[in-house]
């Protein structure tokens, strides 16, 4: 019955993320780390960025393979049980699609009459700039924690997730290779995991 109760929470955390996330994984991170870390604690934030790592380098929406990742750790941790956490993945992975397959499903027949509307214009408008603010909000995230003393935050580092010398060094051969020497995204990712298991 808690297993149960637990699949409909997180199917459930998972819908509203779908349905109230406007841009993308990537916007849609701030989100499942404050439901999942934040309000219910089901996993940890170095687990949470351990999640963001592998799902950026795994093919698919970052999004969706964070809801399948995190579906998999949550039942897994709980039951202790394999296909506990491949059936807590799938119920995370649906839960998220489902608004967006609903919404549009509504709206498909509708949407080359608005297209060229002000309404339209002037709403896109407005969510372009809110989403870039998501997107920041997720990398902001994960390496600041935020607590709440009243009217007052109070700002903590997640020493965790701060990296150390080696993997700025990773990184900033990885962001060179990938901008200045047209390195294959692929080649640059397998590059990255032979460094770190030499370096660390």
């Amino acid at each position: 019955m808690e297993t149960l109760s637990l699949l409909l929470q997180i199917a459930w955390t998972f819908f509203v993320i779908g349905a109230f996330t406007i841009g993308g994984g990537y916007a849609m991170l701030s989100l499942i780390q404050n439901e999942v870390v934040a309000a219910h604690g089901w996993i940890s934030e170095s687990a949470f960025t351990d999640i963001v790592a592998v799902s950026q380098m795994t093919p698919g929406p970052i999004g969706i393979n964070s809801a399948t990742y995190v579906g998999y750790e949550v039942m897994y941790g709980v039951t202790g049980l394999q296909w506990m956490g491949v059936l807590g993945s799938a119920v995370a992975t649906l839960a998220l699609i489902l608004p967006s397959f609903i919404i549009v499903l509504l709206i498909v027949r509708f949407y080359t009459r608005f297209r060229g509307s002000t309404l339209y214009e002037g709403t896109m408008g407005w969510l372009r700039p809110t989403v870039v603010g998501l997107i920041a909000a997720a990398a902001v995230i994960l390496v600041v924690r935020t607590t709440w003393a009243g009217c007052t935050p109070d700002f903590q580092l997640v020493r965790e997730n701060i990296s150390d010398w080696k993997s700025w060094l990773i990184l900033a051969a990885a962001f060179a290779a990938s901008l200045w020497g047209r390195v294959n995204p692929v080649l640059i990712i397998l590059a990255g995991a032979v460094l770190g298991l030499l370096l660390y």
